[in-house]
């Protein structure tokens, strides 16, 4: 039976463009808490980029406790028999040496070897993981996973997600009744009472700092807030945006899909993608794995010697940052871009992460400057700064990995 065509209710939809950005469970809590009304489109969500003042909140992050938002990262069910194998094919690591209880920082690849995303992988069962990641690549799992006893459901709006870092989030955690929760070590997972279920909390996150990722079903989304906020005035507790977030990452060195690399089911152009030695991803992958998804096309590339491009760490002269900046060799040839760039509170330093062309960032990495447009006074100043190719992170914090935490 075929539907007729009504042209008054294709005149009444709303263009998709005009949608309101969905609402996260804990966006009640953030409106309450937003002076700043700054909020961005993570992902079809309203996300905050800073919610009253941005140093404050990167300072939280490096002195008491910051709590974000995660719940519009992307999340992956994948579960059944062949979930350890399906898992094993897709991302560059050996999922069968993660052991139930730990997470997994990983990446996954095309055919070609080119990087699709970026991720962490939790294994909360003998046959079920949590795929959190950057993008969506629901349809192209799924295509993955055909001949394999396994399945896969896109969790994003049924569990929300909030990261809580800096040095006195251990001691906020223990004070709110998460006992034990000094022992946990870092990549590594353990589930905790609430209301009637639990919440899966995993010492994790993307600043570098002591901190930890608690994971709820929606519906307990409040209440969790709520468990967190009662203790939080004494523990000096501060909701930030991704403002602050991004700095501290940036300090951390770790890299973001569509902003320090292009995914490779998004790159518009072929010479757009990367491989994963051409992003700092070299050491996830074992060659002694028989079987990963891009796995010949890696080797190739790296027995050739076709690796294009080399992703790294910049100390920028100055204290004006550089975000897509052009880098320069003998300030004149054209050697790569600045993909993120901050001036560090912490290390009273501009640094930055830039996507060069090779030899320059391995063969050639003297002699390198980079063009800033610095804003003063509504007039644009040319500048040209020397910068300097240093080890990422550039910043390693002790209270990162110490098990237990300091006791603040």
């Amino acid at each position: 039976m075929t539907r007729a065509f009504d042209r008054n209710r294709l005149a009444d939809a709303k263009p998709a463009v005009l949608a309101p950005l969905a609402e996260t469970p804990f966006h009640p809590r953030l409106a309450a808490l937003a002076l700043t009304n700054d909020w961005y489109d993570w992902a079809g969500f309203k996300a905050p980029a800073s919610l009253a003042d941005e140093e404050l909140e990167y300072f939280a992050i490096r002195s008491t406790a910051a709590l974000f938002d995660l719940s519009p990262m992307t999340k992956y069910c994948i579960a059944g028999p062949d979930a350890e194998a399906f898992l094993n094919r897709l991302t560059l690591r050996d999922v069968s040496k993660l052991a139930v209880g730990r997470v997994q920082y990983t990446a996954w690849c095309d055919d070609e070897g080119h990087v699709l995303d970026d991720g962490t992988l939790f294994r909360l069962g003998r046959d079920a993981f949590r795929l959190c990641c950057q993008e969506r690549h629901l349809p192209w799992l799924l295509d993955g996973a055909a001949r394999y006893g396994v399945t896969i459901a896109d969790e994003t709006e049924a569990v929300a997600g909030l990261s809580l870092q800096g040095p006195v989030s251990c001691a906020l955690l223990r004070a709110a009744g998460f006992a034990g929760i000094e022992t946990l070590k870092p990549f590594e997972l353990r589930a905790f009472p609430h209301v009637a279920g639990e919440v899966v909390v995993s010492r994790t996150g993307f600043t570098g700092d002591l901190g930890y990722e608690l994971f709820c079903p929606a519906e307990e989304a409040l209440s969790l807030w709520d468990r967190l906020a009662v203790h939080g005035e004494r523990h000096r507790l501060r909701v930030i945006g991704y403002s602050a977030l991004n700095r501290a990452r940036i300090e951390a060195g770790f890299i973001v899909a569509n902003a320090d690399f292009i995914t490779a089911d998004t790159a518009l152009r072929e010479d757009r993608v990367r491989l994963p030695d051409e992003i700092g991803l070299d050491w996830m992958i074992d060659p002694a794995k028989e079987s990963f998804n891009g796995r010949r096309a890696i080797l190739a590339a790296r027995e050739t010697g076709r690796l294009r491009h080399a992703l790294v760490g910049l100390e920028i002269e100055g204290s004006v940052p550089a975000p897509l900046a052009i880098v320069y060799h003998r300030r004149k040839r054209e050697a790569g871009l600045i993909t993120a760039s901050t001036w560090s509170p912490f290390l009273k330093k501009t640094i930055a992460i830039a996507s060069l062309e090779r030899p320059f960032g391995v063969g050639v990495v003297d002699d390198l400057w980079t063009e800033i447009y610095a804003l003063h006074e509504l007039a644009y100043s040319k500048l040209m700064k020397r910068v300097k190719i240093v080890p990422r992170p550039f910043l390693r914090l002790p209270r990162r990995i110490a098990t237990p935490p300091a006791d603040i």
